[in-house]
This record gives C-alpha cells, structure tokens and sequence, in this order.
C-alpha cells in the first residue's frame, strides 16, 4: 500500500487564509460519570493560558457506559461546542473504542488520553510545541508511576521487556497510549485493517520521527480503574500474539529438543537392552515421559490455539465497532 499524506491544517502554509491548527483530544471512557466534569475543568484550564496558535476540540468515546456518562457529556457539550461524542452500541473494548475515536477526530494532530487524569492535561503544551516544530509523533514517557501499586509497576516492567524481546518492532518502555500524533500518522492508522488490535505496537510500527516528553503520572482522581488484572494478562495475550509469531517459532525449537531427548532416551534404552538384556519397564521414568510430553504437546496446541482463533476473527471480516450515535460531528467523517 502506498500512502498519500493528506494535506490538512497547518500543513496549508501557503493559503492566504490557513484554517486554524485543531488538536484533537480522544478520551475513551466506560462508565465514567463522575470523572467527566473534572477532566473537561482541567483540560479548559490548560488551554485557556495556552499561548501556542492551536484550537481544539474533546472528542469523547462512550464505551458502552450503562451509567449516566453520555447524558453528563452530551449536557456539557450543549456548553462547549469543542466536546463532542461518538457512543458505541456497546462495549467493544478501549483498543476498539480508541479506533473509533481516530477515525472520527477531526484535528491535525490527535492525542489519546485516559479521562482519570493519570495522562494530565499539563503535559499537553509541551507535546504540541515539539510537534509545531517538525516532530510527527511525540510520545509521552512515564518518568514515575506513583499512582500504581508494586505488583502493577512489576508486571508492566515484565510485559515490555518480553514484548520487545519477541516483537519485530519494539515499542518504547513506559509509553501508553497518551501520545500525540500528527495527522499523517492517524490517517495511516485507520487504513490498518486488522480486528486483534494492540494499538501501542501499531503506533510503533507506522514508524515516522518521535520526540519525547516525561511527565509524572499522578494516581488516579476520581473512580477506580477497570483494568482487572485477568484483564491485563489477556490484554498482553493480545499484544504479544498480534504483534509477533515468535511463540510459535519458540515451540518448533522447543519441540525439535524434545524430540531429539525422546529419540536419545529410546536409544539408550535399546542400547541397554541389547548388551544387559534387562527389557523390564520402568513404571516411574513411563509415566513421567507421558505426562511430560502430553503436557508440552497440550501447552502448545494453545499457543497455536491463539493464533488461529485471531485468524478465524479476522476471515469473519465484522466491523471492529458499531457507532450508536454521534453527537457535535459529521456524519461522514
């Protein structure tokens, strides 16, 4: 495929009249009533003593919220004309709703953000100077993780280094989905058409020049977050099997050692027959060949398991969402 940058916003630098610069702000959210007033205040503040030539806009997801959460957004776009809403018909999950929201922001640069202000709004500015001057994405680095608990901070440190061990493109340390990313790169994102979506690895993969900024994540400010922990493993399982078919190259060496151990075993053993005579089996060294290797052949028979579950997901061809409503946004856009 052979990509065409679209010339959008600032990229008009020889209009008379350019159209303002609008940075897209995409905030998927599930269930977030009480969180919502607190991060459109904050996000209000910081642009309002933002000195760069940029407007923007806040283009909330609803993920299949079964509380009030699209009736306190669609109440306080009525105030501001820069929040706007794309509900879900139900909840399809954050890769899937954070899609939804690439494809509908309108902006020339777009930046996903968690709405519980762990990814603050203060760090915003910084990203979008860097990106006024030339940087494509700018991704925003977590120096600390104070809002997270030992066993969280551990598992992610693990999750990073094996994924980037195994992945063929490598996706930097610390880095969520709080980025900024120009609309070139977006526009290159929606035309990925795989339904097991990690999105960390695809905005890694669509390569384009990054710049960095770190910032502090705070603990979270309102609510409780609804990544479980069973959430997080399966949320790596998908990472890792979308990204990289390094488990199964794993298992060809794997089972070729073990079948080089059995063909050994089985020659000692004939070897041992024909000068000792003793051909009485042994119960124990039996059993434990049986369950050893049963136990390889069922773990790896779930790891190609995985694989082609994601193969029958995408020969399906099901959308990756359905929009219920769009609330202050275009029909065809």
């Amino acid at each position: 495929m052979h990509y065409k940058p679209k010339a959008r916003g600032f990229a008009k630098q020889h209009a008379i009249e350019p159209k303002p610069t609008l940075v897209s702000l995409v905030v998927p959210v599930l269930n977030e009533r009480d969180s919502i007033k607190v991060f459109t205040d904050q996000v209000e503040k910081v642009f309002a003593t933002l000195t760069l030539p940029v407007d923007y806009e806040i283009l909330f997801i609803n993920d299949g919220s079964v509380d009030a959460t699209e009736f306190v957004i669609r109440s306080l776009s009525k105030e501001n004309p820069r929040i706007r809403l794309v509900n879900l018909s139900r909840n399809f999950g954050k890769e899937a709703a954070l899609c939804a929201g690439l494809k509908h922001a309108q902006g020339d640069a777009v930046i996903p953000m968690d709405v519980d202000l762990q990814d603050p709004p203060e760090v915003v500015p910084e990203m979008i100077e860097k990106w006024l001057k030339g940087a494509t994405v700018v991704n925003a680095c977590r120096a600390t993780r104070n809002g997270d608990t030992w066993s969280k901070k551990a598992t992610a440190g693990a999750f990073y280094k094996m994924f980037n061990m195994v992945a063929a493109q490598p996706i930097p340390e610390n880095v969520g989905d709080f980025r900024l990313m120009d609309r070139q790169v977006v526009d290159v994102i929606c035309e990925l058409g795989e339904h097991a979506r990690f999105n960390k690895s695809l905005f890694s993969w669509v390569g384009f020049e990054a710049a960095t900024v770190n910032f502090e994540r705070p603990e979270r400010s309102v609510g409780k977050s609804k990544w479980s922990y069973w959430k997080l493993w399966n949320f790596a399982l998908d990472g890792i099997f979308s990204s990289s078919t390094a488990p199964l190259r794993i298992w060809t060496y794997i089972g070729g050692m073990a079948a080089f151990a059995a063909f050994s075993y089985a020659a000692f053993i004939l070897i041992l027959t024909l000068f000792t005579g003793n051909s009485t089996p042994g119960y124990a060294s039996t059993v434990i060949m049986i369950l050893g290797f049963g136990g390889l052949n069922l773990f790896a028979l779930g790891i190609i398991g995985e694989y082609i579950g994601r193969i029958y997901d995408e020969v399906r061809g099901r959308p990756l969402y359905v929009v219920r409503s769009l609330h202050g946004i275009e029909e065809d856009s």
